[in-house]
């Protein structure tokens, strides 16, 4: 009798994930989002948006909602949910979840999904526009 493999911890389901996407810098997400070549999307709950503000222009999308909002084929998709073409840049407020969602919306077949390292934290650090 054989037993299962053991799952792999959240540190290295972390690093799988990673594995198969190009993550983003602030400055990277900045100027994709400036370009119109990406959209900035903040799964941040509410309590952390209201503490630290928020990044002009990104879409606020909570987590629990992110693939009805994103799924270009969903009855419940933002505007913006247009095409599985679509850049969405997730962040959150350390770049941890984001990893886990931008994971999620490739399995929609979003496949052009990406994170920002560091999340809101690293925005706010690399001086880029922030509204309270």
């Amino acid at each position: 009798m054989t037993s299962d493999p053991q799952p792999p911890g959240i540190d290295e389901l972390l690093e799988r994930v990673r594995s198969r996407y190009a993550r983003v810098d602030a400055r990277e997400a900045f100027e994709a989002a400036r370009a119109g070549e990406a959209v900035l999307v903040d799964i941040r709950y509410a309590a952390l948006r209201e503490r630290d503000g928020l990044i002009p222009g990104a879409l606020v999308v909570e987590r629990n909602e992110l693939e009805w909002r994103l799924d270009p084929r969903g009855s419940h998709r933002l505007p913006e949910a247009t095409s599985h073409d679509v850049r969405a840049v997730v962040i959150c407020n350390e770049g941890y979840a984001s990893s886990l969602a931008a994971a999620s919306l490739h399995q929609l077949g979003l496949h052009r999904a990406t994170d920002l390292v560091g999340g809101f934290q690293a925005w706010r650090a690399a001086g880029l526009p922030v509204t309270s």
